[in-house]
């Protein structure tokens, strides 16, 4: 099979033949039909993860067909289309397994980072970590549901009762996030780059009450800001503009550090707080939720041996939406 592998850090990906691996007893093969390309894996290519094993087969978003089981699996497993994302294994044993935050699993595995991920043809899975997909998305749009969708509804279901909803740095989570939160009944602003215009106009355009550049305030006060890109200034800037009570939240694996600033900003028991990963019943909830809200992915899509130029894309930020790789 072919497969893009990353050997060390600051490489470009290589592709390579390898052999189609064989799962274990607990584990399922998937035939890769997308997956997606997501910020984490430039955090991963950039030696930001240090928890990462290498080589590696990057890839978090993985929609796949079950072409073979180990033997400790049904074998009705064979033929269904999952979606595997972030969180690839947990102990299943420690305090936060059992206490239903799998997500902090100190033990945890993550899927692109310690395990084998989806920029390939062929890879293996714990089915106890892959969605049933509803058959309403497509490969290509049921992709960054997996990583952009899930974290974004992690995120946003921190924000239970803020009507105004701010979303600083519109990519793929935001652009999933704001259909949410708009069929939930919140207004949303978003905040871009200073010089990005285009990506102001694609947010009004999927309908933000506001969208402007992130050192500028919006018209209303925010109840609850999601932080998607992966900068600490942001932090102080988004509290600067939050009514007292509310909360910014950093939905990002990797932010860059954090300045100082006024504990007036802080101050009026507004908080701070990161969204870690994922849980199962995360992936449970939004599915569910997008039956009676649908959510539209935008999507750019490339060939598999074509993902180094699709990282690059995402690192400039030259297009909206997700992107998707097919093998």
């Amino acid at each position: 099979m072919r497969a893009m592998v990353l050997h060390a850090p600051g490489q470009s990906l290589r592709l390579e033949e390898r052999p189609v691996p064989s799962p274990a007893a607990d584990q399922v093969l998937l035939k890769v039909l997308a997956c997606g390309v997501c910020r984490t894996d430039l955090h991963l290519l950039d030696g930001e993860l240090p928890q990462a094993v290498f080589p590696r087969v990057p890839g978090h978003e993985i929609v796949g067909l079950v072409t073979a089981v180990g033997r400790e699996v049904t074998p009705d497993w064979i033929g269904r289309r999952v979606g595997v994302p972030w969180l690839g294994w947990t102990c299943g044993e420690c305090a936060f397994c059992r206490s239903g935050q799998e997500n902090l699993c100190d033990q945890a595995r993550f899927t692109g980072c310690h395990l084998d991920g989806g920029y390939a043809e062929y890879t293996v899975a714990d089915p106890r970590f892959c969605f049933a997909l509803p058959h309403t998305l497509s490969d290509l749009q049921a992709a960054p549901m997996l990583c952009a969708g899930l974290i974004g509804f992690r995120a946003l279901q921190m924000t239970r009762g803020a009507q105004h909803l701010g979303l600083y740095g519109f990519g793929a989570a935001a652009h999933l996030a704001i259909q949410v939160a708009l069929g939930r009944g919140q207004q949303v602003y978003a905040f871009t780059r200073p010089d990005d215009d285009e990506g102001q106009a694609y947010a009004r355009s999927l309908g933000a009450e506001w969208a402007g550049p992130s050192d500028r305030a919006p018209p209303h006060l925010l109840d609850a800001s999601l932080i998607f890109a992966p900068v600490g200034a942001l932090v102080p800037a988004a509290l600067a503009v939050t009514v007292k009570g509310g909360c910014v939240i950093c939905a990002g694996i990797h932010m860059s550090d954090i300045p100082a600033f006024p504990y007036r900003l802080l101050w009026g028991e507004r908080s701070v707080r990161s969204v870690a990963n994922l849980t199962r019943e995360d992936g449970s909830a939004f599915f569910q939720e997008l039956q009676h809200t649908p959510v539209h992915c935008d999507i750019t899509r490339f060939a598999l041996e074509d993902a180094n130029q699709a990282l690059a894309i995402l690192r400039a930020g030259q297009f909206n939406g997700a992107i998707v790789l097919t093998p």
